[in-house]
């Protein structure tokens, strides 16, 4: 079993930054790909940004130049760092981890509000 625990999550006004953290622990043997994803309100999850075993990263259209995404892979834990935030950034951001024998694990997700 894998464990991820989110931080960083808040209330920022637009143009604001924040940094979200996903620790993974665990049963965790070898992670491949970790990424962001969020869920505003009445809408479908969505991908934000991943990122490969590789350290080889690709973003959703609506955050590229905005967001950047990292890991440590020493510390099994992967970074979203969000610049020029919008309210409609706004949403619940979970973390999500794929290890190399292709089980999901999902965070529990971290609240982010853009809002003046």
């Amino acid at each position: 079993q894998v464990q991820l625990v989110e931080s960083g999550g808040g209330l920022v006004q637009p143009g604001g930054s924040l940094r979200l953290s996903c620790a993974a622990s665990g049963s965790i043997f070898s992670i491949n790909r970790m990424g962001w994803y969020r869920q505003a309100s009445g809408q479908q999850r969505e991908l934000v940004a991943a990122i490969t075993s590789r350290g080889i990263p690709n973003y959703a259209d609506s955050v590229k130049g905005r967001f950047t995404i990292s890991r440590d892979n020493a510390k099994n834990t992967v970074y979203l760092q969000m610049n020029s935030l919008k309210p409609e950034d706004t949403a619940v951001y979970y973390c999500r981890v794929v290890t190399d024998t292709s089980n999901l694990y999902w965070g529990q997700g971290t609240q982010v509000t853009v809002s003046s």
